[in-house]
């Protein structure tokens, strides 16, 4: 091997390099430019570097250098006959230490795959016969995060690693919020695709946060009404409790305040005994002002009863039933039946009830691991994660961001590994991104964005920051825990099926088929409409597998996508058109 420059500066995990004039490789054969890796030939180890500038400013007139380049030191191939890799550098190079390019079973040695526990996610952006890896082990149980601005294909990034996840820990149960309803084809049979239609997550497993943040449409709270609502729920659990245990023990009566309930208690309850306890209330005032607060809350409790769009919570609200456990199993994917993993759709939810939603997602996900001491590892990826957990405190939801959060501190402890994607890292709260130990940086153009990436690496990949706003599509840098070294890599391509909605962007140019016409019209307004009625929808597509009578647990009934999943069918306007009455 040739070598085409010198070493003549060594600082730290920092080094120059100068190229000689007189190398006996053409200049367009170096191509020593930025992003290349070296090795640089040291007395007992060859060190691996890359290259992060260079320059020929302020050379000697009379040297033998065309230029210097600036590199970082990221560690070393040891060994003669199975040369190892090891991250880190123990033998420094010295002054007059020759540089040569990696060769390409340097490469090899330095992404060889260490064990059975790495999954193909790519190639080399510099050597494409190199194939990059990803230790599946390093990334799930210190937690992982992409980011990357709209179109650089971050969703697609995240169907390949989630893919290839399932592919090599066929055990390990996924659950993803799915923000925009893209992924519900990429996962095929895999998956149990989950939407406000084919949910059921009982009114009584939210905590008392959540279920305010329900009942008040996502604003603050009237104080007065929430002193009394924290007095009556935990006696409304008391006398569901009394129900259940009256037939069995033959007990006489007891207070439901002795049974020791507290509001976030997640036992069941029915909202006829939490109405019919306000109502007690209110009978025994004399003042009017006082009663109408009282009254408020009543019609508060059953406008969101009443509304079709919350049927996912409030189904059977008057007649019980402890379902908890089907609930979880249903959720979580106990026992999984061939599909580890759920996709949580949340574009069709009412947009006030979202962030309750995924706070008791989140909390119940972290709060299942701790109670089972971790035995059924799960992988929580939570999309548009800056909605959720951001880094302002006055956006968003509190006991969404706690949820995730705790996820984020102590989930590895109990078997949850959080998995967060988001277009924008700077609007995540610092917190959270800091406990993800790879990271899988995609272009990024804001300038807060970069800073925060560049406070969440280590020294030695900062340099290669530089490269997050040029980067292409696909192309990606990997940092952390789960990668051999700081790379730049290119994710493979993802079969047809495996794309999210997303690739499949709609033109801006209407369809001359479209038909845009008053029947058009008037299709459309019967299917909104139909979002937020009881009243069947015509054309919809889940019409067929609305259960004939509700039942208590939750139904196993794989119920379609919402119409917003099922990717763009070439003659969707024509299913829409039908006789204006």
């Amino acid at each position: 091997m040739t070598s085409f420059g010198r070493v003549i500066s060594v600082r730290g995990s920092l080094a120059r390099v100068g190229l000689l004039a007189v190398s006996q490789m053409a200049t367009s054969e170096v191509r020593a430019t930025v992003g290349r890796f070296i090795s640089i030939r040291c007395a007992t180890s060859t060190i691996v570097a890359m290259i992060t500038d260079v320059t020929c400013e302020d050379l000697p007139s009379s040297d033998n250098y065309i230029a210097s380049a600036g590199v970082d030191l990221l560690g070393e191939i040891l060994g003669g006959d199975r040369p190892k890799f090891q991250r880190g550098v123990t033998n420094y190079p010295t002054i007059g230490d020759a540089v040569e390019l990696i060769t390409n079973q340097e490469l090899r040695t330095v992404y060889a795959p260490t064990g059975s526990d790495q999954i193909n996610v790519g190639t080399l952006q510099q050597d494409r016969s190199v194939i990059a890896y990803v230790d599946v082990e390093e990334m799930l149980s210190k937690h992982f995060a992409v980011l990357g601005s709209t179109g650089v294909g971050k969703s697609t990034g995240v169907s390949l690693l989630l893919n290839e996840i399932l592919k090599s820990r066929p055990n390990l149960r996924i659950f993803l919020l799915d923000v925009h309803n893209e992924y519900g084809r990429c996962f095929g049979d895999r998956a149990l695709v989950l939407n406000p239609r084919n949910l059921k997550l009982p009114f009584w497993l939210f905590n008392f946060e959540e279920i305010v943040d329900v009942l008040f449409a996502g604003r603050p709270g009237v104080p007065e009404e929430l002193d009394i609502l924290a007095e009556v729920i935990p006696m409304a659990k008391g006398i569901y409790t009394q129900y259940q245990n009256a037939d069995r023990v033959g007990l006489k009566r007891i207070d439901p305040k002795a049974i020791g309930y507290t509001v976030d208690t997640p036992v069941p309850y029915r909202l006829v005994d939490l109405i019919s306890l306000i109502d007690e209330r209110m009978g025994k005032l004399e003042n009017r002002s006082s009663r109408i607060i009282y009254h408020k809350l009543i019609s508060r409790v059953e406008t969101v009863r009443n509304d079709p769009r919350y049927a996912f919570m409030f189904d059977n609200a008057n007649v019980g039933g402890d379902t908890m456990a089907e609930v979880i199993s249903h959720l979580f994917r106990l026992p999984a039946n061939g599909r580890p993993m759920t996709i949580m759709q949340l574009a069709g939810f009412p947009a006030e009830v979202v962030d309750s939603v995924v706070s008791v997602l989140c909390r119940m996900a972290f709060d299942f691991g701790l109670w089972s001491d971790g035995v059924s590892p799960l992988l929580f990826v939570c999309e548009e994660a800056h909605r959720y957990a951001a880094a302002d405190r006055n956006i968003g939801f509190g006991p969404t961001r706690k949820a995730v959060s705790r996820i984020a501190k102590e989930g590895r402890k109990y078997g949850v590994y959080l998995g967060l994607v988001t277009q924008r890292p700077a609007e995540l709260d610092a917190t959270i991104i800091s406990q993800c130990n790879t990271l899988f940086a995609m272009r990024l153009a804001n300038d807060r964005d970069q800073a925060l990436l560049r406070s969440a690496v280590s020294d030695a990949a900062a340099n290669l920051l530089s490269f997050v706003p040029s980067l292409g599509t696909r192309e990606v840098l990997a940092f952390g825990e789960g990668v051999a070294l700081p790379t730049r890599l290119r994710f493979k391509e993802v079969p047809i099926h495996q794309l999210p909605r997303s690739e499949a962007t709609i033109a801006t140019a209407p369809s001359v088929a479209a038909g845009h016409d008053m029947h058009f019209v008037s299709a459309v307004l019967d299917r909104w409409r139909g979002a937020t009625s009881h009243r069947d929808v015509p054309n919809d597509p889940m019409i067929n597998e609305r259960p004939a009578a509700r039942t208590l647990e939750p139904r196993p009934v794989e119920a379609p996508m919402l119409q917003p999943s099922l990717g763009l069918d070439p003659d969707r306007f024509s299913l829409l058109k039908k006789p204006l009455r």
